[in-house]
C-alpha cells in the first residue's frame, strides 16, 4: 500500500497549479527576467527560474506514482527555502492577513515534504523496561 497518499496528492496538486499555472501566463519569464535578474541572478535568471517550475512538475507524476520521494522532496525543500529567503522574509510570516506574499505556505510545504521522507519519525520515546 503506497504511504501518505493525501499529501501527495496535495502536494503534487499545489506543485503543479504553481508550476502550470505561471508557465502558461508567461509569469516564470517574468520571475526569472523581472525578478531574479534583478536581486543578482543575471544572466541565469530565466533559466533559474525555469528550473524551478520544471523541477515543480516533474515532481508532480514521481509524487502521483509515489518513486523518486526522497530526491523530489529535496530538490523541493531546496527551493522553498530558497524562496523563504530570497523572496519571503522580507515580507515576514504570513501570506495573506497579518502581512502578504510571507514564508508561512513554504514553511508549511518544506515539512510536508519532510514528513515524506521521513514518515516514521515520532517524538515519542520507545521504553523498553
Amino acid at each position: 500500500m503506497k504511504k501518505n497518499l493525501f499529501l501527495r496528492l496535495a502536494l503534487s496538486a499545489i506543485l503543479l497549479m504553481h508550476s502550470v499555472i505561471s508557465i502558461l501566463s508567461g509569469d516564470v519569464n517574468d520571475f526569472g527576467i523581472k525578478y531574479l535578474n534583478t536581486i543578482g541572478f543575471a544572466p541565469i535568471g530565466l533559466y533559474l527560474a525555469w528550473a524551478i517550475k520544471l523541477t515543480h512538475l516533474i515532481s508532480v507524476p514521481l509524487l502521483w506514482i509515489d518513486q523518486y520521494i526522497k530526491p523530489v522532496a529535496v530538490c523541493n525543500i531546496i527551493i522553498f527555502i530558497l524562496g523563504i529567503y530570497f523572496v519571503h522574509w522580507q515580507n515576514g510570516w504570513f501570506v495573506v492577513g497579518g502581512a502578504t506574499n510571507g514564508m508561512e505556505f513554504n514553511f508549511l510545504l518544506i515539512f510536508c515534504f519532510l514528513n515524506l521522507m521521513f514518515p516514521e519519525i515520532s517524538l515519542k520515546r520507545n521504553r523498553h523496561l
